[in-house]
């Protein structure tokens, strides 16, 4: 039981008290003087937790509009090609030694394959990440 439900038990009992002592004359100003404060702890508590999500959807939008960061630097560039170029000696000799030349060129069809999708990755236009002129999202005409 929370401080809050302490309180409004407090007030309860207070205002009930008061019904016996007053009598039935006051019992719906008693009653309405309750219910106000108990509205009055409702519309704080929604208040609150409006603030609260309201900052949370600011928090949101404030990391999102300083946008993610960019992948596509030069040293990922040159480090996933010099990867691939070394993973092609083993890759080569593999192909080049079970199958021959068939073997070989499925080797570097595949090396050539996932450099290219990682150039065209990093290309925003390519798979049309790019914004639309005037349009900062799908949900404006």
């Amino acid at each position: 039981m929370g401080a809050h439900d302490a309180d409004l038990k407090k007030e309860l009992s207070a205002t009930l008290q008061a019904r016996r002592e007053l009598g039935e004359d006051y019992e719906s100003a008693l009653v309405d003087s309750f219910l106000e404060k108990v509205d009055q702890r409702i519309d704080g508590s929604v208040e609150r937790r409006v603030r609260r999500q309201l900052a949370e959807q600011q928090m949101v939008v404030a990391r999102d509009s300083r946008g993610p960061k960019s992948t596509d630097t030069f040293g990922e560039r040159f480090g996933f090609a010099i990867v691939s170029l070394v993973l092609a000696i083993p890759l080569s000799a593999i192909g080049g030694g079970v199958s021959g030349l068939p073997g070989l060129l499925v080797a570097w069809g595949g090396i050539v394959g996932v450099n290219a999708f990682q150039a065209a990755r990093s290309s925003a236009w390519l798979f049309g990440r790019h914004k639309r002129s005037g349009q900062d999202s799908d949900w404006e005409s």
